[in-house]
């Protein structure tokens, strides 16, 4: 487990650390998102803002490198989720440290005083470590898959947690 792991949101000022976070997961994990790194990688400094001004963006750094990232998109969702988790990535270098339970961790602390009750998510249904690290977070895999909007033919697996309050 690592204790250095410092979790912030991410504000306006700060969208090309957005920017550059998205794009490295992108080019990490290409497999695991919706989007392109091509495409985004051509988004201007509007879109960026545009996108900051829907969801909340939240990153994870050790000794002052970013390593994580994560959006959190406040809805009225499936299985009483209210927000979802999405473009969640930890740098390959990092990861199995606790980096993402330090983001969970995170979410949780300030869950109460905005309103998220419940977590939700989705996940390639054949991303096996990404599913059983959300498991050992306390997400549980709920209903049907769902075939993906931005890339047809794939199956994404919704997963819903319960936010702990009080951590």
């Amino acid at each position: 487990m690592n204790s250095n792991v410092e979790v912030t949101e991410l504000q306006p000022a700060d969208w090309q650390r957005l920017r550059s976070l998205r794009l490295e997961s992108l080019a990490d994990s290409p497999h695991a998102y919706g989007a392109s790194h091509e495409v985004e990688s051509e988004l201007s400094q509007d879109a960026w803002l545009e996108r900051m001004a829907k969801a909340k963006y939240f990153a994870a750094s050790i000794d002052d490198n970013d390593c994580a990232i994560m959006s959190v998109e406040e809805l009225d969702g499936d299985f009483g989720a209210n927000i979802w988790l999405g473009g969640c990535w930890v740098n390959p270098d990092v990861r199995g440290t606790g980096v993402m339970k330090a983001m969970i961790d995170f979410i949780d602390s300030v869950a109460f005083d905005r309103g998220w009750q419940c977590q939700g998510l989705g996940v390639w249904h054949d991303n096996h470590p990404a599913i059983a690290a959300y498991e050992r977070l306390g997400f549980e895999a709920k209903g049907d898959l769902q075939e993906s909007s931005r890339k047809p033919g794939l199956f994404f697996q919704r997963m819903i947690r319960h936010t702990k309050i009080g951590v």
